[in-house]
């Protein structure tokens, strides 16, 4: 069991199966970050829903890349190179983000709390890209 433990959640590890357990994990913490930044800009300071993704995907964004070079992946050593790739595949989620989010709160008409609806199938279908551009991008080596 010991053994299992440390697999999963303390040893560095080039497993993908591995990895993505635990950037779920990661995922997680920075979509409570990113949801919860949403919501306050969305919901309480009323900030257009496209201001308050991105202000809520910048937060997120800062938040798993540290956690991520900690737990997840091996970093490159290279981490201006590193966070610039990881940015920008974000930034690529963010526009997947963006066009979900459009799609159901302006097409299909999910307005005021179902926006929180439309944003968790924005954030389900982000974090698979994520991850696999991350993987093969971000900390090849």
């Amino acid at each position: 069991m010991n053994e299992m433990i440390k697999k999963y959640l303390i040893e560095k590890t080039d497993e993908t199966y591995v990895q993505f357990f635990r950037y779920i994990f990661v995922g997680g913490i920075a979509t409570v970050v990113d949801m919860g930044s949403f919501y306050i800009a969305d919901n309480i300071l009323l900030f257009h829903y496209l201001i308050a993704q991105t202000a809520g995907f910048i937060l997120g964004l800062i938040t798993n890349y540290l956690i991520s070079i900690v737990w997840v992946f091996r970093s490159t050593g290279n981490v201006k190179k590193e966070f610039t790739i990881f940015a920008l595949i974000g930034i690529g989620g963010l526009l997947w983000s963006y066009l979900i989010l459009w799609i159901l709160i302006d097409i299909l008409n999910l307005n005021y709390f179902q926006d929180m609806l439309a944003k968790s199938i924005a954030v389900a279908i982000v974090l698979i890209w994520n991850f696999g551009m991350r993987k093969k991008f971000a900390f090849k080596e």
